[in-house]
Order: C-alpha cells, then structure tokens, then sequence
C-alpha cells in the first residue's frame, strides 16, 4: 500500500528512516498533505515520534523492507566505473517487482563493460563459483538418504510425520558418523596390530603394582561342552564368545601401538574419540535445535493471527492425497476447537472464586504426588530386578534353563520396557484431572514421559554403580568389587548392549504381533467393540521418545561398547521401514495435529535431554570410579581421565607451562568473565531485534488500517461524486 501511495508523501516531523511509512518516488505528482496525515499510520508515528521527544536517529534503510529509491539504480552505472558491492548481489535479494527486477539485471550487464579485466574476471568467477555450488547441492540432494521414501510419505500425510521420519534419517547419519570415529580411532588400529598388518605391532599394557586378584578375569561359559542354545544367549546378551570380541571394552588392552616409526597412544584416543562423539553430537543437535528454535520465535502470534494463519495460510499444499486431505481438514477443524477451548479455559480460569483455586490446587497436589509415587515403584522395581539379575548372572547359571537363564539376562530390560509402557497410560488419565489448557496437557504429558524413560536408564546406571563401588573391604584392594565384576566396564556394556536389542525386538513385535493382527480385525471383522477401538494410532510424540531412549542407550554404552553405533545404525535403518510399512498399512496418523516446524523442535530438545543424561554416568565413569585391572586400557591408570595429565607430562616443559596455566584459575575466571560478556551481549542483541520485530508487526498492522482508511474515504468520494 505504501508503495501505491509512494509519490512525493511526507515524512512525520522528527521522524527517522525506520519509521517511514511512505517513500518518495522523483517526477511524481504529491498528493495533498492534509489527506494524508490523516491516515493511521502517520498519526501513529507522530505520536511515537513525540512521545520520544524526536530525538531518535537510527540507521537508514537497514532493513530492506523499503523499496530501493530510483537514484540507487542511476548509481549503478554511475561514478568512477567499478562496480559496487550492490552489484554483486543476486537480483533475487532486491525487494523490487519483477519489471524493475528485469531493468536491474539490464543496468548490471550494461554496467560490466566499464569494469576492468581484473573486476570482470572476478565477476566471472563469483558467478561460475556459485553455480558450480547450486548444481553441486542439487546432485547431492539425489543421493540424500530416503529422499523419496519421505517425500512421498510428506506427500501423503502432511510435513508433521514427514518430520519424524526426517529425525529418525538424522539418527542414522549421527550413529553412523559416531561408528566412524570409534572404528578408524580404536577398533581399527587395535584390529590391525594383532595380525601385524602394515608392519605394526602393538606393546600389551604392562601391569604395574597391581594386585594378583585385580587382574584375574575369567569368562565363564567358553569352556567344556558347550551347548547351543548357550550361543543364543551369547548373542542375546553379549556373553560368552562375545565378550573378549572387539565389541566390548574388555577386548582393548592395548597399550601402544606403532606403525614404522608412528606410535599410537591406545588410552589417550580411547578416551579422545569418546569426547569427540559427545561433543560432535551436542555440536550437531544445538545447531539444528538453534534453527528449529528461530522458526518457533517467528510463529509468535497472538490469539488473532493464530486464528488468521490457521484460516489463511493454514492448509498443507504438500498434500496429494484424499485420505491425507481429510485428515488435514480434520486437523485444522480440531486446532480451531483447541483454540476456543484454550479461550473457554482462559475465561474459566479468570473467573474462579478462591474455594475453586483451592480445590483444584489440592488436586493437582494430590495427583502429583500420586505420580511421584508410581514412578517411586518404577524404581524401585528396576533397581531390585537388577539386583536379583545382577546376583543370578554371577552364580553359576549351567543349571539353569534357556528360558531362565535369558529371563535372568533380561529381567532389568523387561521391567524397564513395562515401566516406559504402564507409566504413560497412568499419565494420560491423570492429565484429564488437572484441568489444564490442551496444548500444556500434551507437553507436561510428554515431559513425563521423558523423565520416565530417561530416568529408568539413569536408575539402572545407578544400581550397577551401587554394585561396583561397594564401601567394604572387599572393594579395598581394588577400588572396586572385584569378584562380581573383574572388568565392570564390559559388565554395563552388555547390559546396554541388551537394552539395545530388547528395544528393537519390542519394536518388532509390536508391529508384527499387535498392529498387523488388530489391521486385520478392524478391515475383515465387523463386531462393534473392534470397530470402537479402530486401528492402532501412529503418535508421533510417542514413538520420538521410543527413538530417543534408543539413542540415549547408544550414547552412554558407546564407551564401553565401541562397536555399539553400528547396531544402533542398523536397528534404525530397520526401524525406518518397519515404522513405514505400520504408517503406511497398519496404522492410522494421529488425530491432533503436529507441525513440522514445532515437532521438529521438541524432538531436539528431548534429544538434546538424552545427551546431557548420558554425559552424566561417562563423567562419573571416567573421573570417580577406579578403572578394571583386569582388562581394557587403563589398567595402570587408576581412572580414565588420568591419562590425559600423565600425556602432558612427556610434552616439552614449556607446552606443559601452557596447557597448565589454561587448567589454571588464573585463566579460568578470566576467561568465564569473557564468556559472560558476550553471553550478555547476544542476550541484548536479541532483544533488541524482538523489539525490531515488534515494530515491524506493528507496521504491518497500521498498513492494513491505512488501506482500510482508503477504502472508507475512496467510498465516501464516490457517494459524494
């Protein structure tokens, strides 16, 4: 509109380039001034202006939301005849239409002659390098992994579920990209010096003061006759053959390993490959949850524009099919009901007398301490079946049946699997009696989903640790129980190792044994309890959490199982199409609707939760509890992390000055103080463009008054002529 009015209009006396709302055009005609200021906007900006004192001066024309005035494109061929910066710039970035646009493109290629050989050729290259760049992102994009598989899956059933399968694709890459790491640092080189490849050899880490009964780690099971279903449950749970492969930490003692004249330090890259995988893994979910989080800050929106977008600009042209269309229909249908029912709530709440808050305070209380009890008995059943699991496996299991011993093996992970399946149904019904908005009851519902599942996993690490470190003297000459676990660190390799396994047997069972029955029933039987129940819902939320748990494992079990990554890799490039086929077939998508934008948002962050868990016990691990003497690669140091001060110490004393002076205070606190200068700084950069767009908002808001203003009197003047 105000591009319309453009011509000659004034500016506000004291008004700034930021707040024009008009903007001149040479060799037009103006319009009358009096008209004009009686519009909305002006009005609005004088009074901004005088409340300010009209002393404000802000940059010109910053924002680019202004139409380039004429004199610019004059510019362009104007001056000493090299080209300015502006030049350089794709057309496509101007705010103009497309015939100034057109007229732009002709001023630049008329503008090239008068450039020098120098400034044409770089010109030339600018232009070849970047599309060399595009042709180059868009093959790449063909090789993308399942691009078409989630294309047609966006197609069918909007951009919410094409995210889950997005994240599921991310999970591949990171686990793959992590099984990279521990391959080429750890497996490989350890792999390769045992069989003398390349001319290597590898130095066996030599005991030194260790206790004779630190260092006895006996397998059981490998020896005599061998049964084979004792093979299965080798496989199942990581005993047995498995144990002393190079897919438990026990495998790696290995001290030194060299190559001609290169010697690789085994301990110092066992440890360094671990925290590079962490911090590979923050690196990357911050970065993608930062632009997940830039999309939620611009869907900010009042109750209004919420209700515009969703009528406007709500419907996903993604969509091709007709099943998927009514779904969306459907969708928007139920958002607007959420809408007013958040406004009935709103409304309710604002009216309720003091005996109503009271009671529904108490409530709350009540169920919340309900749900503190429940998880007090999820708890406490994972951390006494680990126990009892714990205290089985290290007897004699000869004389135990198949089907007991693999009960025994999996008890910890069958009362974790019941306790992430009950918990959550409990969940769902409490929610119904707290009286809370819609959309806060689906977010604290998944929030204590979260904290279930991560927390069984934490309370599993946490009876294990209880069984390692023990506080009497049978951990003294060791520093740890040394007679139930002479190598711990394999120990809670193999029980994620099993958690990894059960959870993608359950998922397999599940869509093979529950949802493809029931599709079954609901498609060919017509009896009216199975109709009422329907086919099996594909919750996103849900099965996101089910991914998570999954990665968590991964995660902390890495350390100690380095070869873990690549069954995390392959379960979930199995998942990926078992979650397809259910999606596709047996499944229906869930009824409440999930953008891409936000869902795609909270999964990072519930993974980004499952990283700082994991960062938890690996800490522990590594700086608090002894190392095994009996096995893996820091048997001679007393924990993991000492042999990072013990690399120092070979390094030339003036390195070590160095390295020492940054562990020290008196760089610490200078360096935090730096940190927090520009933690400040960002904190005030980024309020300062939320008030940027808040003006912006309200720019939009009183064009849209002017055009209503110039409707009314454009009306009035044809009643009157």
């Amino acid at each position: 509109m105000s591009e319309q009015l453009g011509p000659g209009t004034l500016r506000p006396p004291g008004g700034s380039d930021d707040d024009d709302v008009f903007f001149p055009v040479a060799n037009d005609t103006s319009p009358s001034v009096t008209f004009l200021q009686e519009l909305p906007s002006y009005r609005s900006i004088l009074r901004r202006r005088t409340s300010a004192g009209g002393t404000q001066d802000r940059r010109q024309n910053n924002h680019g939301f202004a139409r380039p005035p004429a004199g610019e494109k004059r510019n362009l061929v104007e001056g000493t005849g090299v080209e300015s910066e502006a030049v350089v710039r794709p057309i496509r970035e101007y705010a103009l239409n497309i015939p100034e646009k057109r007229r732009l493109r002709d001023i630049q290629e008329a503008n090239v002659k008068y450039l020098s050989g120098w400034d044409q050729w770089k010109q030339t290259r600018n232009k070849s390098w970047k599309k060399f760049l595009d042709e180059t992102k868009e093959l790449s994009s063909y090789l993308e992994l399942w691009r078409n598989d989630i294309h047609s899956i966006e197609g069918k059933f909007g951009t919410g579920i094409k995210s889950y399968f997005s994240f599921l694709r991310f999970l591949v890459l990171l686990n793959f990209i992590i099984f990279v790491l521990m391959f080429s640092f750890i497996t490989l080189p350890s792999t390769i010096s045992h069989y003398g490849v390349l001319n290597s050899s590898y130095v066996k880490v030599p005991p030194k003061g260790i206790e004779p009964q630190c260092r006895i780690y006996t397998i059981s099971g490998t020896k005599g006759l061998v049964y084979f279903y004792t093979y299965i449950i080798d496989l199942l749970s990581g005993t047995g053959f498995l144990e002393m492969t190079s897919l438990f930490y026990g495998y790696y003692t290995i001290d030194m390993v060299q190559f001609s004249v290169i010697k690789y330090n085994v301990p110092l890259a066992y440890l360094l490959t671990t925290l590079v995988y962490l911090s590979l893994s923050l690196i990357w979910i911050v970065k993608r949850s930062v632009e997940g989080f830039k999309q939620n800050l611009v869907r900010e929106e009042d109750q209004f524009q919420s209700y515009c977008n969703k009528i406007f600009a709500g419907w996903d042209f993604c969509i091709t099919d007709l099943n998927a269309s009514r779904r969306k229909h459907s969708s928007l249908q139920y958002e607007l009901k959420t809408d007013l029912e958040e406004e009935r709530l709103r409304q309710k709440k604002a009216g309720r007398t003091t005996e109503e808050k009271l009671r529904i305070y108490c409530l709350r209380l009540f169920l919340n301490i309900f749900v503190l009890a429940l998880l007090s008995v999820c708890f406490y059943s994972i951390y006494r079946a680990t126990i009892y699991s714990q205290e089985n496996i290290s007897n004699d299991s000869s004389k135990m049946t198949f089907e007991g011993n693999l009960l025994v093996q999996y008890l910890p992970s069958i009362v974790i699997t019941l306790a992430n399946f009950i918990a959550p149904l409990f969940f769902s019904y409490i929610i119904r009696l707290e009286e809370y908005s819609p959309a806060f009851e689906i977010r604290l519902t998944l929030m204590r989903c979260v904290f279930v599942r991560l927390a069984n996993i934490g309370v599993l690490l946490f009876s294990l640790g209880n069984r390692i470190v023990c506080a009497n003297k049978t951990c003294e000459a060791c520093g740890y129980n040394y007679k139930l676990y002479p190598c711990w660190e394999s120990r809670v390799g193999q029980e994620m190792y099993k958690l990894m396994i059960f959870d993608f047997i359950i998922i397999f069972a599940v869509a093979v044994f529950v949802d493809f029955p029931r599709k079954l029933l609901v498609t060919y039987c017509s009896y009216k309890p199975i109709q009422w129940c329907g086919l099996q819902e594909f919750g996103i939320p849900e099965n996101v959490l089910e991914i998570v748990y999954g990665q968590t494992i991964c995660w902390i079990g890495t350390f100690y199982s380095p070869v873990l990554p690549v069954i995390a890799t392959i379960k979930y490039f199995i998942v990926f199409y078992i979650k397809k086929i259910s999606l596709m077939h047996t499944c229906r998508p869930s009824k409440r609707p999930v953008r891409a934008s936000s869902s795609t948002f909270f999964f990072l962050v519930v993974l980004l939760i499952g990283l700082i868990l994991a960062f938890i016990p690996l800490g522990l691990s590594m700086t608090y509890i002894r190392s095994s003497k009996a096995c893996g690669p820091f048997v001679n140091f007393n924990r993991s992390w000492d042999v990072v001060p013990h690399t120092i110490r070979g390094f030339p004393t003036a390195l070590q000055n160095v390295l020492n002076g940054i562990a020290s205070e008196a760089f610490a606190v200078p360096f935090f103080m730096v940190i927090c200068l520009i933690m400040f700084y960002f904190i005030a950069l980024a309020g300062a463009h939320k008030r940027v767009v808040d003006q912006l908002r309200e720019q939009l808001v009183m064009e849209s008054r002017d055009k209503v203003f110039l409707i009314r009197k454009l009306t009035e003047a044809q009643k009157h002529g």
